[in-house]
């Protein structure tokens, strides 16, 4: 093998170094798991030793976001600052008005650099459509990757504080840790301060061989929802489908639709699945992000099992804050309405996000009511005859992959041509050729919901089995797994699709 000369040598390690707009980072690039290899070689020669363990990894967490988002990293730098030095004076305080005005800053300076990088143009739209085209000139702004969830993170630490649920960290060095740390820093799950904090200086750091056994399922199982079945999935059919609807028929836009639902299910929990293995590998534990949403019976159940750190965030900071069901029926649903329609925004600056967050507080509103006047309504657990569960769980599945058309597609004019080809233009002659022509993405849509329907009794199986496997069959998983992703995998970088929120 022919070494490389000094120039590609440099060359190389140039890249290595600097930010690529074209390349960013992700965890199922080959770099990532490669840099991976390499940093836990070191990361496990400093288990006995927490405050240069801390160092370490925030040097290379600080280094992963570099990477992922360029400068930017900036910005993490000084929500850590400003939060840290806004939890002691908080803390500290004794008198309310103050304690709030402290709590007050730091939601500002959240909320503030979140506004500004990611509803600036929402906002010049708007204005343009109201007072007339050119009001007001869009901005050239770069959406930094994963502000939305490490800005979520910083919140909950100061208003738990706030709350004197939580003391504050001494140490800027372990606030710096919580929030940067890179395996849920780009992309969740938003882990709580007081789940995370006991963890950071435990002394020495184990990983046990369940744990490793545990992690390693979850790495591989998601790499294969991500570059497997989400990838495929979309690059070969839904996207195809979601940018030129009228060339396609209804058919083919309800079969796009229902790939999409499991296309986002898997790229998203395909994160949560290795940013929670990653950690287990480094000894921190995450909460569980999903939990087979497409089986929920309701919408209220939906939203229990999907994005669970999100939901939860909203429920705990956003509707509780509100008044929560402590007001009344009539202002219960409208906080219900109120942080689905802000959950919406969060998830993206426009209006088909807010029309989509809007349907899910609908529903849950609609809900809510249903079960207060229909005598046993609010018994839909697994537990029930499938007779009863399975007819809710069409129509909830259904619900969602409604509120998936308006977040997928790339405006409202898109929307309403897919309806229309669905509703006008179904044509079930087709049906059969559709199916024989694109056999292989259905085959894996159709793996893809099996393995998501499978009983949760299966699922805990398989991982206790790959976790008591002997080491050489779990590296030939590794194998194959690495293998499968080679065979289909796309010559462009697939982002997560939470990866720019």
């Amino acid at each position: 093998m022919q070494l490389p000369s000094i120039e590609e040598f440099w060359s190389r390690l140039a890249a290595l170094l600097t930010y690529d707009a074209q390349s960013p980072m992700i965890f199922s690039s080959g770099l990532f798991l490669f840099l991976f290899a390499a940093f836990l070689l070191i990361y496990n020669g400093l288990r006995k030793a927490p405050t240069a363990r801390i160092l370490y990894v925030v040097a290379f967490s600080l280094y992963f976001y570099y990477k992922s988002s360029g400068i930017y990293f900036v910005l993490l730098l000084f929500a850590s600052v400003s939060d840290f030095i806004l939890a002691q004076l908080l803390y500290r305080s004794s008198h309310s008005a103050l304690r709030k005005l402290w709590l007050l800053l730091s939601v500002g300076i959240n909320l503030g650099m979140l506004g500004y990088f990611k509803y600036t143009n929402f906002f010049i739209e708007i204005s343009n459509s109201l007072f007339g085209a050119g009001f007001l000139q869009f901005q050239d702004i770069f959406l930094p990757v994963g502000i939305s969830f490490f800005v979520f993170q910083s919140m909950s630490y100061t208003i738990d504080i706030y709350r004197r649920e939580l003391k504050p960290l001494d140490r800027w060095i372990d606030y710096c840790f919580y929030l940067s740390f890179f395996p849920q820093l780009v992309a969740g799950p938003i882990v709580r301060a007081r789940d995370f904090i006991p963890q950071i200086r435990q002394n020495p750091v184990t990983v046990t061989r369940e744990m490793f056994g545990t992690a390693l399922c979850l790495i591989l199982t998601g790499l294969f929802k991500k570059a497997i079945i989400s990838d495929y999935i979309s690059l070969n059919f839904v996207d195809r489908v979601f940018d030129e609807p009228l060339l396609y028929s209804g058919f083919e836009c309800l079969m796009a639709i229902y790939g999409y639902a499991l296309q986002i299910y898997c790229d998203f929990s395909g994160y949560s699945d290795m940013a929670i293995g990653i950690a287990l590998l480094m000894g921190f534990r995450f909460p569980k992000n999903f939990d087979a949403p497409y089986r929920s019976a309701t919408i209220t159940e939906f939203w229990r099992r999907w994005h669970i750190s999100l939901s939860s965030w909203l429920r705990d900071y956003l509707y509780i804050s509100l008044g929560g069901n402590r007001k009344g029926k009539f202002r219960t649903y409208v906080n219900l309405m109120l942080t689905m329609l802000l959950g919406g925004l969060w998830h993206g600056a426009a209006m088909r996000f807010v029309l989509w967050g809007g349907l899910h507080g609908v529903a849950l509103a609609i809900h809510k009511w249903w079960i207060s006047v229909v005598p046993g309504a609010k018994a839909l657990g697994e537990d029930m005859p499938l007779w009863r569960r399975l007819p809710a769980t069409l129509l909830t599945f259904h619900l969602v992959c409604l509120g998936w058309l308006f977040f997928r597609a790339e405006s409202m004019q898109s929307v309403e041509l897919i309806l229309h080809q669905i509703l006008f233009a179904f044509d079930p002659q087709l049906i059969r050729q559709v199916v024989e022509g694109y056999l292989p993405i259905f085959l894996l849509v159709g793996i893809g919901y099996l393995l998501h329907l499978m009983p949760p009794s299966l699922d805990n199986f398989f991982r206790r089995t790959i976790s008591a496997a002997p080491l050489l069959l779990q590296v030939l998983l590794i194998a194959l797994v690495a293998w499968g992703v080679m065979q289909i995998k796309s010559s462009d970088i697939q982002p997560f699709i939470y990866f720019q929120f």
